[in-house]
């Protein structure tokens, strides 16, 4: 059974940093590519950011580009997010995913956290 568990989430002021990790079980999680997402109250979950399955490639959603930072450690099977100069608008539930199609393949993100709650202060 595929679980995914993130930590790291609080209240802080607009400026501030967080890092947010993601631990994996049940999953060979060197394949597959992991993928942040967030949801404010009121709107839809949004893709924050993924890093593919090696770590050569990783992709953001132009609102955080430049911001945040996502990484992997395979020995740790966790991945990370780490938000620098956070905005109220960052304000959101924060979700780790893993796709469940291996390696190269267009992610799929079948398995889901449980989440962890974000809030940047004004």
């Amino acid at each position: 059974q595929v679980q995914l568990v993130e930590s790291g989430g609080g209240l802080v002021q607009a400026g501030g940093s967080l890092r947010l990790s993601c631990t994996a079980s049940g999953l060979s999680f060197s394949s597959y590519t992991m993928g942040w997402f967030r949801q404010a109250p009121g709107k839809e979950r949004e893709f924050v950011a993924q890093i593919n399955w090696n770590s050569r490639d990783t992709y953001y959603a132009d609102s955080v580009k430049g911001r945040f930072t996502i990484s992997r450690d395979t020995a740790k099977r966790t991945v990370y997010l780490q938000m620098n100069s956070l905005k109220p608008e960052d304000t959101a539930v924060y979700f780790c995913a893993s796709s469940s199609v291996p390696f190269g393949a267009r992610p799929k993100y079948d398995y889901w956290g449980p989440g962890t709650q974000v809030t940047v202060s004004s």
